[in-house]
């Protein structure tokens, strides 16, 4: 996603962009599996992300914290930092996924 040089994010717009992150274990992009509990935009045009892992010992938690970085950067180059809190508490579970994710891997 390529947004305008100069658009200020919003959590909407951000969290569009998140959904192009998926997971290399599971065909669910990161946003409807889940995975991300809060974003925010600061004054600073900075973003702050705090997202969690489907388990603590994924080995994949750095390639997916540097991917949310990268892709927010990439669709906001005005985007001046994103920081990624990396979390396990609350810890995650099936419920936080989307419907169209629980239907997907049959859940529902």
């Amino acid at each position: 996603m390529s947004t305008d040089k100069g658009e200020r994010p919003t959590l909407e717009k951000v969290m569009e962009a998140l959904k192009t992150c998926y997971d290399p274990e599971i065909p669910v992009n990161i946003v409807d599996l889940g995975l991300i509990y809060d974003v925010q935009i600061r004054d600073d045009n900075s973003v702050y992300v705090k997202m969690t892992l489907t388990a603590p010992g994924c080995p994949i938690g750095f390639f997916l914290v540097e991917r949310v970085k990268e892709t927010i950067k990439s669709a906001f180059p005005s985007v001046s930092d994103v920081e990624v809190d990396l979390v396990f508490d609350p810890p995650w579970t099936p419920d936080r996924m989307s419907d169209e994710a629980k239907e997907l891997l049959g859940f529902i």
